[in-house]
């Protein structure tokens, strides 16, 4: 039986189909699963499935040690087609700089980069040999151009949406699959509409599960961070935040006055924050500041369990994780994305109250704003605790074994 993975482009797209790759190897533990994704990322995937028990050897070939599994990464090209939300005429000459870099040289790249992405899984599935018996498209950009092929030699495809809001890639590609799996409850009557709809939830790893306060405690020590006192984790996500960021550089000194705080800057911003190492002050190898920064944690999953609060964007995958580890969140959604999707996920747990949403342009004009909401939730831990039993509602646990099952019954 021969799988074929699909994800790239961002975090929240590579860690839920690992998920859904643990899942489907230790359903089928002699499956054989190619995951391919874009040159980005593919460290990260190698990294991720070295985690879940594979030992790599040559060429990007693996074998999951004591299951007799197989798997290989392989890159593939891609293009990305930038597009901002809610612009209107005159921002493209207002943000000038983002209108060149960006939206014109930057989709002259993506462009190429797509048909990069043709070419190659083309020459890669032509064969009838190669072809896999099912292919799983995890959404984004990466799963364009295999998809368009993969409809092209009639392979079946399973497409998995986590946002309220559909991306492109996936409006283009949901017709002709045999299953569209959501990460978000799906409208009522949509499924009546659509059979080959279903609901499964948001493949997390199983690390990321609830703890209890003295493993909390336990965490915060991990971290050298004082166990008595709260604990604020600010995340921007894998590339980081700057808007985030730079909100975090003008109250971090009020902020450090009723809380600890860790802030995870991210690769494409951390080089500008490194400033902030200034309080991250160790006094023999104790943290004597409360305040640390990383350019990324590969062990958020421990870190965010430690946390109070969370404050974070609002992508589809990083909620699910916190639902899943029962976390009270402040979500500022990026606003500019194409489709509004963040903004439509923070909208939708902010009206279940399961989350407290600051709207990213009140908080670059006045980061006060994220400082009171941290503040207000610090010194109410019964609205803490609420928030977090709602937010907890949006966790599927079993997400990645009812994908892995569907892929399954297909192939």
């Amino acid at each position: 039986m021969k799988i074929l993975v699909v994800g790239g482009g961002s975090g929240g797209h590579i860690t839920p189909a690992v998920a859904v790759v643990r899942e489907i190897l230790d359903q089928k533990p002699r499956a054989e699963v190619e995951f391919w994704t874009d040159f980005k990322y593919h460290k990260n995937v190698t990294k991720l499935t070295t985690e879940i028990g594979v030992s790599w050897g040559e060429e990007d070939k693996a074998t999951r040690r004591g299951k007799g599994s197989y798997i290989r990464v392989r890159r593939i090209p891609a293009g990305k087609f930038h597009r901002y939300s809610n612009w209107h005429f005159k921002d493209y000459f207002v943000h000038l700089e983002v209108t060149l870099k960006d939206l014109i040289f930057g989709n002259i790249v993506g462009f190429l980069g797509f048909l990069g992405g043709i070419i190659a899984a083309f020459c890669r599935l032509v064969r009838k040999k190669s072809r896999p018996n099912v292919i799983f498209l995890k959404g984004g950009y990466v799963c364009l151009p295999v998809g368009l092929i993969a409809r092209l030699f009639k392979i079946p495809y399973i497409i998995h949406e986590s946002d309220v809001v559909a991306g492109l890639a996936n409006r283009l590609l949901m017709r002709k699959a045999k299953k569209v799996a959501f990460g978000m409850p799906l409208p009522q009557g949509l499924q009546e509409r659509h059979p080959n709809y279903v609901w499964t939830g948001i493949p997390v790893g199983p690390e990321f599960k609830p703890v209890s306060l003295t493993k909390q405690r336990s965490l915060k020590k991990a971290f050298s961070f004082n166990p008595d006192k709260p604990l604020v984790v600010i995340t921007g996500g894998s590339q980081g935040s700057e808007n985030l960021n730079e909100a975090t550089r003008q109250i971090l000194p009020e902020l450090l006055n009723f809380t600890s705080v860790g802030l995870v800057a991210g690769r494409k911003h951390y080089e500008n924050m490194v400033d902030l190492k200034k309080y991250e002050n160790w006094e023999k190898a104790s943290l004597e500041s409360n305040f640390r920064m990383w350019e990324f944690n590969t062990t958020m999953n421990e870190l965010m369990g430690a946390a109070d609060v969370i404050v974070s964007r609002a992508g589809a995958t990083t909620i699910a994780e916190m639902a899943a580890l029962k976390k009270s969140t402040i979500l500022v959604p990026f606003e500019r994305l194409p489709g509004g999707h963040q903004v439509k996920n923070a909208e939708r747990l902010e009206a279940a109250s399961a989350a407290v949403v600051v709207k990213d342009a009140d908080m670059v004009a006045n980061p006060s704003k994220l400082l009171e909401e941290i503040r207000h939730l610090i010194k109410s831990p019964r609205l803490r605790a609420d928030m977090a039993d709602r937010l907890a509602e949006e966790a599927r646990s079993d997400a990645a074994k009812r994908l892995a099952e569907i892929i399954l019954e297909e192939a």
